[in-house]
């Protein structure tokens, strides 16, 4: 058995699951155990997203890798200058013609960490006395995720209120996994600077200062603003109901007086047109034969 063992090509590493930071190099080690073949084959390749690919093939470095990449050892695969991109497993394989297993291969999962960028801070200016207040900071740039701690004017902010005395008197929630800071009620001593810092195994980072003013909310002016503002409207509606009693509104038509005919002087008589003759006789009733001699009479 121990003689059929050493025919057989057999892999193995000192770190099968590295861990480098950005920009750094890494080395991806894959050993040859035991073989009989003088110069058996190496090649190494990538899988990420379901995708494989070629890192050293041919005895060459395959795409990216040509200008940042080597052999080390035979069989061991540096990467130099490492990017996000880089974070993936990857495959050594040996093929040993000689050996009575003639190929063997062994996977490594490398891990690039990257410093989180500057996390984007929201803080409200100002927010009144007693009302609650919302601070948020994110970033995703960062691998692996980032925790997020926030600092008022320098000092930081513990993740229970009531666990520093020089916070005990507020009212807050801090989650460092989102970056969201919730103040329940707000007093006066909340006033200050804020800003949050974005940290992972890479490194951190932190926004800029905002300034959060917390104000005493003017109830007794706010009462008598609205008081004012319902004087002004008794007296405005009193106006009118004034005006309408005096007249001041009322219609042209009714106020100004109706044309009317004028009346005929005594001793004067007019004489009508055909118009008015025939207007005002479709209405008189019918004259006596006496009295309409008489206007006849009077008209010679």
């Amino acid at each position: 058995m121990e003689g059929c063992r050493l025919l057989a090509v057999e892999l193995t590493s000192s770190n099968t699951r590295p861990v480098v930071k950005e920009f750094q190099s890494v080395e991806l080690s894959c050993i040859i155990k035991s073989t009989v073949t003088p110069d058996p084959r190496i090649e190494w390749k990538k899988i990420r997203d379901g995708e494989t690919s070629y890192v050293f093939f041919d005895n060459k470095m395959q795409g990216d890798f040509a200008t940042r990449a080597e052999i080390l050892s035979r069989t061991s695969l540096v990467i130099k200058n490492t990017t996000r991109m880089d974070t993936a497993t990857y495959r050594c394989e040996v093929a040993a013609p000689s050996d009575t297993k003639t190929i063997d291969e062994i996977n490594i999962q490398l891990t690039v960490q990257v410093k989180p960028m500057t996390p984007r801070c929201s803080v409200p200016k100002a927010v009144p006395v007693g009302k609650s207040a919302s601070l948020h900071c994110h970033e995703n740039e960062g691998f692996p995720k980032s925790t997020y701690s926030w600092y008022r004017n320098s000092e930081p902010l513990p993740a229970d209120s009531k666990s520093s005395t020089k916070s005990h008197n507020s009212s807050y929630t801090l989650n460092p996994a989102t970056g969201t800071l919730v103040f329940h009620a707000v007093h006066k001593g909340d006033t200050g600077r804020y800003y949050c810092i974005a940290t992972n195994e890479a490194g951190f980072a932190k926004c800029e200062e905002q300034e959060m003013e917390v104000y005493d909310l003017n109830i007794g002016g706010i009462i008598g603003g609205v008081l004012v503002v319902l004087a002004v409207l008794v007296l405005i509606t009193l106006g009118i109901c004034c005006a309408y009693r005096r007249g001041y509104f009322a219609n042209g038509k009714e106020s100004g007086e109706s044309y009317k005919t004028p009346a005929k002087p005594d001793g004067v008589n007019y004489i009508r047109t055909d118009d008015e003759v025939t207007t005002n006789d479709l209405h008189l009733p019918s004259l006596s034969g006496e009295e309409e001699g008489g206007q006849r009479t009077r008209r010679s």
